[in-house]
């Protein structure tokens, strides 16, 4: 998904895709990840975790690979579609993975789980648009990773022990759905999400808008990522030892606030600034609101369904702010009132977290 923004002009020249057909290979990722998070737990149960990991990581690499065989606008969404798959698939087994294998360990687990996403969404940043000026194919800087897809497969067949699923562990979605908490986590992490998803469609167009290169902004939102790595991976391990998690929740969403002003009002005045502490606050609170849902929870398997659900209405709301972005962009010909929308989103969750207290937490049982 990061590997997009950079190349947005030259995927626009090849494809002939508008500003809102380009937010489309956000948008349908994101829904995907919502749609298949609400069945996941029940597909897992199914089929099985170790099949479902396989299955999809085995999804990513075919669509990968399409980005350089179908160069087409076609093409391009057809493999957005089957990369969002795959993710969805993966993204919803995960956290219950960890619950089950590092349960005196959650916190710092989650951090590094949530750290690699980032660090991967770094990776892509920087790469796709070096590969496609090295190359000159804008197709092979996209599908330059069904390398290390191939790569997670294989790791994944070594490592993944299989777990035989127990009929007494049945899915809870149905029930955890009619709570209100589930609704909330939903709505807190699809609203944080929503800005995560229009930074890495929009940040690197906004500042080429400003006369930055490819490279250059490839390189800002690769930093931007690779502050969400280090956000998503220190700040659990420092709020490990603290059963309230909100004051960290807060301490994200306020670096959100900074960043999103400063892309709003002053985008150029500091933009290494800003875009570290977007990536602080937005990877912290990635990695943190996942940690939140599964304290609701001692058994894995509830747990795993309560943070797919999350995941599920999340995404899904997600999907949604980089094509208004792009809406808003077409209407006024910047991008500042799509960073303003983020902004009073971000004030929106800061109020919503008042509600996570750790007391509360039996509401879902």
């Amino acid at each position: 998904m990061t590997s997009i923004g950079p190349l947005v002009s030259k995927i626009r020249a090849g494809t002939g895709l508008s500003l809102q057909g380009i937010a489309l290979l956000t948008l349908l990722p994101m829904m995907l990840m919502g749609l298949i998070a609400f069945i996941g737990p029940i597909v897992q149960s199914i089929v099985g975790e170790r099949r479902v990991v396989l299955g999809a990581l085995l999804t990513i690499c075919i669509g990968c690979a399409l980005r350089f065989l179908f160069p087409t606008a076609e093409g391009v969404i057809a493999s957005a579609i089957i990369i969002g798959l795959g993710v969805a698939l993966i993204q919803a087994a995960f956290p219950g993975i960890i619950k089950r294998e590092f349960s005196q360990h959650i916190g710092p687990m989650m951090g590094l789980y949530s750290a690699m996403l980032m660090g991967g969404g770094a990776l892509g940043a920087w790469l796709a648009p070096v590969i496609s000026n090295i190359t000159g194919l804008w197709s092979l800087g996209l599908a330059f990773f069904t390398i290390p897809a191939v790569l997670a497969l294989v790791s994944t067949f070594i490592f993944l022990p299989s777990i035989v699923s127990s009929t007494a562990h049945l899915s809870p979605v149905k029930t955890l759905l009619k709570k209100p908490r589930t609704w909330l986590l939903m709505l807190c992490f699809g609203l944080v999400n929503g800005g995560y998803s229009s930074v890495v469609a929009w940040l690197a167009p906004s500042f080429q808008d400003h006369g930055w290169s490819i490279s250059q902004s490839g390189k800002l939102l690769a930093l931007l990522a690779l502050s969400q790595a280090a956000s998503a991976l220190s700040l659990p391990i420092l709020a490990r030892k603290y059963k309230d998690r909100r004051p960290w929740l807060w301490f994200t969403l306020f670096m959100q606030f900074a960043g999103f002003a400063g892309l709003a009002f002053i985008p150029e005045f500091a933009s290494v600034l800003w875009a570290i502490c977007l990536g602080i606050g937005l990877g912290g609170c990635f990695a943190l609101t996942l940690i939140v849902a599964l304290d609701h929870f001692e058994e894995p398997n509830n747990a795993g369904a309560l943070s797919a659900l999350m995941q599920g209405g999340g995404f899904l709301l997600a999907a949604i702010p980089p094509w208004f972005v792009a809406a808003l962009h077409d209407f006024t010909g910047t991008y500042k009132a799509g960073w303003i929308f983020h902004l009073c989103s971000v004030i929106l969750v800061i109020v919503l977290v008042v509600r996570l207290a750790p007391r509360s937490y039996n509401k879902i049982h």
